[in-house]
């Protein structure tokens, strides 16, 4: 959300010659006449000049001495320097003519943009240049652009309001109130703001790309794209305007179209590190991860201290399997930027990984992301608007997964069967993205509210002035997340469930929802927050709608068992594999099918069939494949006699759809949250004896379930009528048991606060 071009300011300095010109011959007690000439030297009348704007602030007490101002060589310099981008030699020529003409607006004004531009401590200058030119508008706009540079964005909204009062029609302030105002969350303020700079300056091309800018936060994608498209009919070069277009329309799924526009964008500036890092963002959205990583490099190649690239090359690394390489990425951005809330975010989520992960080290670091959040959560909530004896709970749900997407499978149906007597839900999503499951899920809210584009102070007090009694996150430390709004405590009971699988480190989190399978009671001491304990599962999933048959056992027409496995590589570490050589080893005739989306990729593909060679399963014995629609994967499961499980990162979903698909998953019980996943699911499901304590258990319990045929077999017939009727697939139990967690919460809250 770029200001205007340093470049555009010649006009403010050719402006403050005039006003300069205007101020000192008044303080010299010339004063003109309404029909004489305008001092200023413009040629025109005083009347129909600047009579108006030096009305009410004549100063005609004090006689200036004769070298009140700089002459007018030493300006043309001064404008030669500037419209030639010599930056440095231009602050030096000011700060001469600051030593010379102490009291001159000009000397100070063009000291402190030249400051400004070069990103130097700008305000005591353009203070003091309002001091000697308090009717120039374009001081209050400089001085508003420096303010936001530092964000204090309120006091720069105060100097733009200003500048347009003294000029109405100026398009720049315009503009950049809009951007302020984006800041502080304002967006329909701010759309207002573009409006009326394009109403000035129909071919602003900056205000065209940053009405964009604002209309994406709004979700208004195509509308946003259109805004740019305008900005690069007016400038092609605009290479802001072409890497934003590239973003929308990434986001729109138009995912060629956005590569196209990345790379024009290069072809227009080769070292702009940002439109790099968005490339890579794309490849990576299409699987493509070492492209992606190559472009995260060649970002850092140009800008080594570019935290985005770090923390997205950290990310990109850890999908790949290089966890090592992946957290010191993450590291590296925040040595660069210690309030990096992504990388924080990230770094817990790959430390999740480790199989030998130190619970106290993680509490730690999750801690220091909840101390960097409540640093910024500058005017915490500690009053609220919600009614302490409701009829009903007000309940809010932040999230950016309200979609096709794993919460989204394990939130439909308990949706369905919440009360609408007992509980108000609002959802706060933050994330554009909608589809089908969006809109079969919509009806359940009350209302509707997008976060995407609010700050957090401003998402906070859109959430506080809902009058939420209990505000649920479904995120966690998983991307979309917006733990720091937490950390402003704008609902008095706030509770983290569903989406992540480990503290949160928030301390304004009041409770993490679980059950007492997969957080035993010596192990609440792993978390920040209170444990509430839900009865049977923390966890509920929706039966899938698609009408794909439990297929018969494989190994029943074939003769030999097909392991199988859908995790994602991240997950699928040396000792998983040392564990599935030994278990292929005893069993001969066996063999092994994986599929991911990374596996799609040949030379991803290629390397996990040389590490499945390390751990000596053939490649033979093998079969790899990428991700496939939904009703396709849930089909793969008929080539599959038994799941793999992956440990110490368990399946959530793909456990609860293969059940579903009448497949058992042998799991590895561990000693966290994440690690006890599948002990809990498979437990719920009446499957306890498919759960695991040790490696050993695990090699033993795979060979020893895959001889018994008649036993598979009947197991396969009768699994999904089995988990149906379980706590994991009972919509209407779970219900009836979160929304009496829920109002539990909130008597504890009202026992404790009154």
């Amino acid at each position: 959300m770029p200001n205007d071009n340093p470049a555009k300011y010649i006009d403010t300095i050719e402006l403050s010659i005039k006003n300069e010109r205007l101020v000192a011959n008044t303080r010299l007690n010339v004063k003109p006449g309404r029909n004489d000439p305008c001092p200023c030297g413009s040629g025109k009348k005083f009347k129909k000049c600047c009579h108006d704007k030096l009305e009410g602030h004549l100063d005609l007490s004090s006689i200036a001495p004769k070298k009140a101002i700089p002459s007018l060589a030493e300006m043309n310099q001064i404008v030669a320097l500037y419209n030639e981008g010599h930056y440095v030699e231009l602050e030096s020529q000011a700060r001469l003519l600051v030593e010379q003409y102490a009291n001159s607006g000009f000397a100070w004004k063009v000291l402190g943009t030249s400051l400004w531009v070069q990103g130097k401590e700008a305000l005591p200058a353009l203070y003091k240049a309002t001091e000697f030119l308090p009717n120039d508008a374009e001081v209050y706009n400089n001085l508003g652009n420096a303010l936001r540079d530092l964000g204090q964005f309120d006091k720069a909204v105060a100097c733009y309001r200003r500048a347009l009062e003294l000029q109405p029609d100026f398009a720049e302030a315009h503009n950049n109130l809009g951007n302020a105002l984006q800041d502080l969350g304002q967006l329909d303020s701010a759309v207002a703001c573009y409006h009326r700079a394009l109403e000035s300056r129909p071919r602003y091309a900056e205000a065209h790309a940053n009405f964009g800018n604002a209309l994406t936060c709004l979700g208004q994608l195509d509308n946003a794209a259109a805004c740019y498209r305008r900005a690069l009919e007016i400038n092609p070069g605009f290479v802001e305007a072409q890497n934003n277009l590239g973003n929308t329309l990434k986001n729109l799924g138009q995912l060629d179209n956005a590569v196209a526009c990345f790379r024009q964008a290069l072809e227009i500036n080769p070292n702009y590190a940002e439109v790099h890092v968005n490339l890579g963002n794309t490849f990576k959205y299409f699987g493509q991860l070492d492209n992606a990583v190559a472009c995260y490099q060649q970002a850092l190649a140009i800008k080594p201290n570019l935290v985005e690239a770090h923390n997205n090359l950290g990310y990109t690394l850890k999908d790949l399997g290089q966890l090592d390489n992946a957290v010191a990425c993450l590291r590296r951005a925040l040595e660069i930027k210690p309030d990096y809330f992504d990388a924080h975010s990230n770094l817990l989520l790959v430390l999740n990984y480790y199989p030998d992960r130190i619970s106290s080290l993680h509490l730690e670091q999750a801690r220091q992301f909840g101390r960097v959040a409540a640093s910024k959560a500058s005017e915490r909530f500690s009053t609220w608007k919600c009614t302490s004896r409701p009829e009903r709970l007000r309940v809010g749900l932040v999230s950016g997964d309200l979609l096709n997407h794993p919460v989204g499978y394990f939130l439909e149906g308990v949706l369905s069967q919440i009360s609408p007597s007992r509980i108000e839900l609002i959802a706060y999503s933050t994330n554009h993205k909608e589809d089908e499951l969006t809109a079969r899920i919509r009806p359940y809210f009350s209302s509707w509210k997008q976060l995407v584009g609010k700050n957090d102070a401003a998402a906070a007090r859109q959430i506080h002035d809902d009058g939420v009694h209990v505000l649920l996150d479904l995120s966690g430390h998983t991307e979309h997340n917006r733990l720091p709004v937490f950390a402003w405590k704008p609902a008095p009971v706030q509770a983290s469930w569903l989406g992540y699988f480990a503290t949160t480190g928030i301390a304004e989190m009041d409770y993490f929802i679980a059950d007492e399978e997969s957080i035993p009671v010596d192990q609440r001491n792993q978390f920040t927050e209170s444990i509430r304990y839900l009865t049977d599962t923390r966890l509920c999933f929706t039966s899938p709608s698609l009408a794909v048959p439990v297929a018969p056992l494989p190994a029943s027409s074939n003769g030999k068992i097909t392991f199988g496995c859908f995790q994602n590589l991240a997950k699928v570490g040396d000792d998983v594999l040392a564990a599935w050589g030994k278990i292929l080893a005893s069993l001969p005739n066996s063999r092994l099918r994986m599929q991911c989306k990374q596996l799609g990729e040949p030379a991803l593909a290629e390397q996990m069939r040389l590490r499945l060679q390390l751990h000596g399963i053939a490649p033979s014995r093998v079969e790899l494949h990428g991700s496939v629609s939904r009703n396709d994967y849930l089909s793969a499961h008929a080539e599959v006699d038994i799941i793999l499980d992956t440990f110490p990162y368990p399946g959530g979903t793909t456990t609860c759809e293969a059940l579903w698909m009448g497949v058992p998953t042998l799991t590895l019980a561990g000693d966290r949250l994440l690690a006890r996943q599948g002990a809990s699911l498979l437990k719920a499901a009446g499957l306890g004896e498919w759960v695991t304590e040790n490696i050993e258990d695990y090699v033993a319990k795979a060979i020893t379930f895959s001889t018994d045929l008649p036993k598979l077999i009947a197991l396969r017939a009768s699994l999904r009528q089995q988990v149906s009727a379980s706590p994991i697939f009972d919509t209407r139990s779970f219900a009836r048991n979160f929304e009496d967690a829920l109002w539990g919460m909130w008597e504890n809250h009202i026992t404790h606060s009154f």
